[in-house]
């Protein structure tokens, strides 16, 4: 028989050694979920695991879909490590990807280059108003977080219906409810020819870079996470709550934000109904798979964008439901709840206990 025992301290090994066996896990169920389908399962794991790295191609959109995800799970970890729980982030993503698109509905063929930085700071805005309502919300009303943010998703969405089936609607596109498509000049710059992958990558590392810098060595980071570990011992220290509620909300609807202003400004080129694409839920499993850590997320991030891909070649080579991909991110997420019981407990074989025989013999 197995028994979980507690450890006298947290183990340092499994706190990065869960995240792969998770993934082994999850590996594993897909694998038995191929065979249940009556699908290949080495067919099945190729387009997962194989598909979206085996060429430049398609490395540039393995690099596309893991942009948006790492930006938004940026932005998250700032929340989750100050104790400030952001469910939100999809709703950030929309309003930072409606007002970059206003922005960029206003240029027409004479419009300069500058239009460009004016889109990424209008998503960056959009955001981080979008996040503000949580912020005052909590400051003043002690309105809790988790609810509002997530409520905001629904409002967010239904704002970017009313305006691609309203006043922004395309006079000239058949009724469809999208917006005309955005000027050439208003296309972020691609980094190579004959791919998608733009600059919203280096954007997205370099927001890496930053992030470790402000949590690892300035006071503010400290500050924030001190007040998520233990909120007594930051009042103590004078830290400021009402300012790390609000720095870590802005900071995380301005990533969201931003991711908005790249995903419709470059694969997308327009607004439609279809802008909300789950980055901001799944960016939730990016952030703890990689430990709300910089580094940790940029893999995380790659790994979810092949579920992505990969659920997508699911569908059109394997006849398998797109849903799929989120089958495997929900696979993730357990794996992982499930493996981190080994960071504060460790499995001991006990043996079976003998049944005493009658009369003590």
């Amino acid at each position: 028989m197995f028994k979980l025992e507690q450890r006298p301290q947290f183990s340092r090994v499994w706190t990065y050694a869960a995240p792969l066996l998770a993934l082994a896990v999850t590996v594993a169920i897909g694998v038995l979920l191929f065979i249940l389908l009556g699908k290949d399962p080495v067919k099945g794991l190729q387009a997962f695991f194989w598909e979206p790295v085996k060429s430049a191609y398609a490395l540039g959109e393995l690099a596309m879909k893991a942009t948006p995800l790492l930006l938004i799970a940026l932005g998250l970890a700032v929340c989750f490590r100050s104790n400030i729980w952001n469910i939100g982030a999809e709703g950030q993503f929309v309003i930072g990807a409606v007002a970059a698109g206003g922005v960029a509905l206003l240029a027409d063929k004479n419009t300069g280059a500058w239009i460009i930085p004016a889109i990424l700071l209008a998503g960056v805005l959009g955001g981080m108003a979008w996040a503000g309502i949580v912020a005052l919300l909590r400051d003043r009303f002690n309105a809790n977080e988790i609810l509002v943010s997530l409520m905001l998703v629904y409002i967010a969405t239904l704002v970017l219906g009313y305006l691609v089936y309203g006043p922004w609607k395309d006079p000239a596109g058949y009724n469809f409810p999208q917006s005309k498509l955005f000027e050439r000049v208003t296309q972020i710059p691609k980094l190579m020819a004959g791919s998608r992958v733009n600059i919203g990558v280096f954007l997205a590392l370099a927001g890496s870079a930053l992030l470790w810098v402000f949590l690892f060595r300035t006071r503010a980071g400290f500050a924030l996470q001190v007040g998520g570990l233990a909120p007594a011992a930051a009042r103590y220290a004078g830290f400021s709550s009402r300012r790390a509620l609000w720095t870590a909300l802005l900071i995380s609807g301005a990533a969201a934000g931003l991711a908005g202003a790249l995903e419709v400004a470059g694969p997308i080129g327009q607004l439609t109904p279809y802008v909300p694409a789950g980055y901001g839920f799944a960016a939730i499993i990016v952030a703890f798979v990689g430990r709300l850590h910089p580094v940790g997320m940029i893999f995380s991030a790659i790994l979810m964008s092949m579920f992505y891909i990969g659920g997508e070649l699911a569908q059109s080579r394997l006849g398998l439901p797109k849903a799929l991909s989120g089958v495997f991110q929900g696979l993730l997420l357990f794996s992982l709840l499930a493996c981190d019981t080994l960071i504060a407990y460790r499995v001991r074989w006990v043996g079976r206990a003998r049944p005493m025989r009658q009369g003590g013999h």
